[in-house]
Order: structure tokens, then sequence, then C-alpha cells
């Protein structure tokens, strides 16, 4: 769990990857004549959401098993031709939008045709849609801000990123939060940033988002409302919203909403903190059947101590465990006992703390991203340790980065592999961490590999490991040749008993959710 807060503890984490920021930094209202201040995005894939292998071999042919089976090494260059999302009745499942028992896949990180990274012009969000036996690349979606974004004052936003994921409205069918651009003369309180798109059997609404809802009593100040994160935070089986609001206090929103984006109510409250973070999944750290949230003294994108925020009838309102500087928290059970148990990354080593509190020797382990499930489904919760952007500084896998452009800028540095750790009857080791081999890509830069997602989307019981890798476009000044175009591949690779499967499941490009589906 990284950084800021959108989606994305639990093994239903679903990383998004993220675009290059055109957001709005967290602050004050600034004039700009119908701009926003500017944001920046740091993550979790989530809680997502969102580690390379030891392998990567040759992908074979497509399965004969069924349209529904992802096949067995089944390389999709691009990607396959598209399917319908099939229909599903409702289930209780994280991140599942069609309702049919398997859980989706949101990638936010997408590249334009002909291989051209999104800068100005945002592609959208891309969902795959899970089966029995996995994710199917075939059944895709994609988002798009002038199609399914919300107008404000009559202005469809340009960007559109993929946020938390829950069911809202308590229906059966996950519900995407996402978050937009909307204009802002700098006069009074900014609009809200934030809406809704809801599930339903056919998945995620094909038509307009609706703007979530956030009563003026309940916000304070005059700041962006932004990091949204989800989860039942006053116990009382309904989700509900926590969405920063000024300086260290939200906007509670309590399920369940309308599907007019209304909250059920709303108030401001104290939190021991001024940014929200990411978590894969609800988290109850005290088992008192209140999720809590994660508080941070800063933004993501630099190292700061963070805090829960234990939920309750009034809400997350008891400031519970505080926990060292780093750049992301994992929860998880990665030893023997019976508490919940947390892992900071400071960037160059990882500090347990068993049960919350309990100190244990710092591991030797470099990285700033953190993704944490159970992979060898021996029932101990398992680690995957990834480094940050090199130019940013920020989480790869948080919206609000462009690989390409960033690879581009990087002149050549690539951050190092992500690294394994099988969490054990005593502990995490550093010794037991095994670095990942990176997918290969055609061409000669660098390639950077982020962690899209750890969750088990076949149900056999093992996590399994999405990953995003991307080759920067070739730099050359010559007049007389044509730039490469940027690379990229999602892989899927299974969980098996020893970690991620050194060979990838399905493999595809993101540009499979722009080549086959356009505006016009």
């Amino acid at each position: 769990m990284s950084g800021r807060g959108r989606g994305h503890g639990r093994e239903h984490g679903r990383g998004h990857g993220r675009k290059r920021g055109r957001g709005r930094r967290r602050g004050r209202r600034t004039p700009a004549s119908g701009q926003r201040c500017g944001r920046r995005h740091v993550r979790s894939a989530l809680v997502l959401a969102a580690a390379l292998l030891t392998g990567c071999g040759p992908l074979g042919s497509a399965s004969p098993d069924g349209p529904d089976r992802p096949a067995a090494h089944a390389e999709h260059p691009v990607g396959p031709a598209q399917r319908p999302v099939p229909h599903g009745a409702g289930s209780k499942v994280p991140y599942d939008f069609n309702g049919d028992g398997h859980p989706d896949l949101v990638v936010n990180d997408l590249l334009n045709r002909g291989g051209r990274a999104a800068h100005d012009d945002d592609p959208g969000i891309g969902i795959v849609y899970g089966s029995a036996r996995g994710l199917v690349p075939r059944t895709r979606q994609l988002l798009t801000s002038s199609r399914n974004a919300a107008p404000t004052k009559g202005v469809v936003p340009a960007a559109f990123e993929a946020g938390a994921a829950c069911d809202l409205d308590r229906d059966g069918f996950t519900d995407l939060v996402v978050t937009t651009d909307p204009p802002y003369d700098g006069v009074g309180r900014p609009p809200v940033p934030v809406q809704l798109l809801f599930g339903s059997p056919r998945g995620l609404a094909a038509g307009r988002a609706v703007p979530l809802h956030i009563p003026e009593r309940a916000r304070d100040g005059d700041e962006w409302p932004d990091q949204p994160v989800c989860g039942d935070f006053d116990g009382d089986g309904a989700t509900d919203l926590a969405v920063t609001a000024s300086g260290a206090r939200i906007s509670y929103l309590r399920g369940p909403f309308t599907r007019q984006g209304a909250p059920r109510a709303a108030a401001p409250l104290g939190v021991p903190g001024t940014a929200l973070a990411a978590l894969p999944g609800p988290l109850d750290a005290d088992r008192d059947g209140a999720d809590g949230l994660l508080v941070r003294t800063a933004d993501p994108g630099t190292a700061a101590t963070s805090r829960l925020a234990l939920g309750g009838p009034q809400g997350p309102a008891r400031a519970g465990t505080a926990f060292p500087a780093g750049h992301a928290l994992a929860f998880g059970h990665f030893r023997h006992g019976t508490g919940t148990d947390a892992v900071v990354a400071t960037g160059s080593r990882l500090l347990p703390r068993y049960g919350l509190t309990g100190d244990a020797p710092p591991l030797r382990v470099p990285g700033r991203a953190l993704h944490a499930a159970d992979v060898t489904a021996d029932g101990y919760t398992d680690l995957v340790v990834s480094d940050t952007d090199p130019v940013s500084g920020t989480d790869r896998t948080a919206r609000g980065t462009d690989p390409a452009a960033s690879d581009a800028a990087s002149a050549g540095s690539a951050p190092p592999a992500p690294a394994f750790l099988p969490g054990s009857a005593t502990g995490l080791s550093g010794r037991e961490a095994r670095p990942l081999r990176q997918p290969a890509l055609p061409g000669t830069g660098p390639l950077h590999t982020t962690v899209l997602a750890l969750a088990d989307y076949d149900g056999d019981g093992h996590a399994d490991l999405v990953l995003l890798t991307h080759r920067a476009p070739a730099q050359d000044t010559s007049a007389h040749r044509t730039p490469t175009a940027a690379q990229d591949r999602i892989t899927i690779h299974p969980g098996t008993p020893t970690g991620p499967s050194a060979t990838p499941q399905v493999t595809f490009s993101t540009t499979a959710f722009t080549v086959f589906f356009t505006d016009g």
C-alpha cells in the first residue's frame, strides 16, 4: 500500500498504474481562470493496487478451453479481440464491477494508439474483467472523460483517473470512484472533483458518471476534496467514503450512497494527519467491526510519519498506532500470531511491526512501494517490494505518473527490479528476498516495471501478480529517422507455492484498450 488515497491490507489490492499528474495540488484555492491548482498524485493501487518474475519465456497460442479461459502462456502483442462483459447477479467480491463473483482489474496508465504516452490527451481508464480462471483481456472496457465524465458547468473534464473501488449503494456490484479536473475560477470553494461510476450486471455503467455530493456542512476550508478512501468506518455494514478537507480534517461521508451520488449522512471530522493513504482494501486493525484509515503527515512522494485513525460509531475518530517515517505501509499476517502486522518501507530498508507495535530488526531490502497478499497459500502474507519513479520520486504504481515520459527523462536510468519476500511462521527475512526478473520488451531503452495488482484472480487460493512493464521510446535526434514508439506489456503471473510464476500466463499491451475502443 502506498501513499495517496486511491484504491487498489487485504489480498484484493488492485493497483492501477498512474497517469502523469494532470490534477491539482492540495492547497488553498488559487485564482486560475477556469484552471485548477496543480496536484501531486501518488498511490497504490488499490489499492489497489498495484514486482517482476524470476523468468519470462515465450508465450503460446490461445487456449482451446473456451472464451472465458485465459490461454496458458497466451501472448497478445496488442490485445485479443474484444468480447462482451458477462452478466453477473451481484457478489461481495471486491473489485467485481459486473457482480459475477470474480475480481476485475483497473488500469489507469494507458498508452494511446501507436504507442504514444498520455500527456495532455488522456486515453482513459482500462477495465479487464475476471472469470473463474482469472483475468480475461478480451473482456475489457475503456472509460474516457469524453464518454463517461459528468460535465461541470457544461465543461467535460480532461483528466479522468480511477481511484478507490467499493460497493457504495449496497447492490452487490462494485462502484468506481473517479477523480477529474473540473473548471474553477478561484472564486469560493472549488467544485468537488470526485465522480462515481456505478457497477451493474453489465459492468461499469457505459453512461456518464455522477458527481459525488459533499454537503457544505461536511466541507472544511477552501481546499480541493481529494484522496477518496473507502471503508465501513462506523461498522454499520454500509461502505463509507473519506476525502480530505483542509488541514487535519476530512469530509466523512456515511453510506449507503444514492445513485445521485449523495451519502446517507456527512460531517467534517478531525484525523491525526493531513493526507489519506491508499489502502488496497478495508483495514480493521483492532478487529472491532469498524474499518480504520491510515493518515499521513504529508502527501505521498516524500517519507512521512503516519498513524491509524480507528473506526467506531462516530467514524474514524480515534487515534491508533503511530508508525515511523516511510514512503509506504503494508498490512497483513506476516508471521505466526493473531494480530495484524505492518511493514514500513523507508526506501533503503523495511521496518517490520509485528502486532503493529512490536519492533523487529530492520531488513535491508530497498524499495518505496509495497504490495501484500498470500501468494504461496500457506496462510502467511507475502510481500512484493518495488521502487519508485526515478525522476519524480513517487510511487510508480501511483496515479499521476506517466512511465513512458519519465523513462525518457531518466536518461537511461532504471529502478531496481522488485523483490518477493515470503511470509513465514517466524516473519519476513531479508535473506529470503528474491529479485524478480522483468518481462521482456522489444527495444533498447531501460525497462521500468510496476506492480498493478497482487490478488487471487483465479480462485485457487494463491494471489496472482499483475505487472506493467514500460520501455521508453528511443531518443533519436536524427532528422532522417522516426523515433520508435513507447512499448508496454501487462503480464499476469499466477501465484504458486514458491512465489509468483516465472512465466506469465497472459500478456498484452495497454494499447489494446485504445485500438479497439474509440470515441467516434
